[in-house]
């Protein structure tokens, strides 16, 4: 879930500190892997949050962050998942919203562990999506990956934002730029602000032991965005489709590593070089 940013605590990160993000990253993967089955036409989007909700506080013992939050200028986040459905760019509000058989929708999870936040989304299909709704929902998931696949110590914010971009525009797409990834931890959204365009080179470097969010949100058409009367939902201004993925990731000495990790969770694209792997 996006959201504004608060200190930036996002690189002091202890040994200990990391292995309780390993678990709060793990589990709000494992949500997603749990909801992936109800993902289908005639269910409301209300009952998927019910579903999450329920498995979150019941079976994890965990507490669903986006529940009552209220960043400033907000009212209160009513539920406890986002599901974000076809022109719906984020934060999308559960409720009566019945799924229609080639609905493409993003689901957004953050859970908190013993004070420690995991947050990512996945895009799922409610029966058979057009070719032009899953190709979308397709170059998401790799524009996301190639601006996880340049981070290392040293590299810039805007060598990620840069790689999302270049990827997305050059396959016909635009990019959201009002939202953005965050630094996680302790804090639901910290520093830095993980823009999706950019320039290489510039912005601050990114220092082992950073923890942050990579999720680009991208249209089928324009990039122009409207929020909805209920204060949260966000949808695209033209009406067009739209898409995001998201990983919480930590920077290591080698590379990175994801840390919203789960048996459930696509693979990343062919052209990732994964350089660092956290042992099972």
């Amino acid at each position: 879930m996006e959201g504004r940013t608060q200190g930036f605590a996002a690189h002091a990160r202890t040994p200990e500190d990391i292995e309780g993000m390993r678990v709060a990253g793990k589990l709000a993967a494992e949500v997603l892997d749990y909801i992936a089955p109800y993902v289908k036409p005639g269910v409301t989007t209300g009952y998927l949050d019910k579903l999450c909700h329920d498995y979150m506080v019941e079976v994890q013992k965990t507490v669903p962050a986006p529940l009552n939050y209220a960043p400033p200028g907000h009212r209160p986040y009513p539920k406890s998942v986002c599901t974000s459905v076809n022109h719906q760019v984020c934060h999308g509000v559960p409720g009566d919203k019945v799924l229609r058989h080639g609905d493409i929708v993003n689901i957004d999870v953050t859970v908190i562990k013993d004070g420690w936040h995991g947050d990512t989304s996945r895009m799922f299909y409610a029966g058979e999506p057009s070719v032009q709704a899953k190709r979308l929902c397709e170059i998401t998931y790799e524009a996301m990956w190639k601006g996880i696949d340049v981070v290392h110590p040293g590299a810039t914010l805007g060598d990620i934002g840069h790689a999302v971009q270049r990827f997305a525009e050059d396959n016909g797409y635009s990019v959201v730029r009002e939202f953005c990834g965050h630094g996680i931890g302790r804090r639901f959204h910290e520093e830095p602000q993980i823009l999706h365009y950019g320039r290489p080179g510039q912005g601050p470097k990114l220092v082992q032991g950073m923890t942050f969010t990579v999720e680009p949100m991208i249209n089928a058409g324009k990039r122009d965005i409207r929020q909805l009367s209920d204060g949260w939902t966000i949808v695209t201004a033209d009406h067009s489709l739209s898409a995001q993925w998201e990983h919480t990731v930590l920077v290591t000495a080698a590379g990175y590593e994801i840390l919203t990790v789960s048996p459930g969770m696509p693979a990343p694209p062919a052209f990732v070089a994964r350089r660092e792997q956290h042992p099972a």
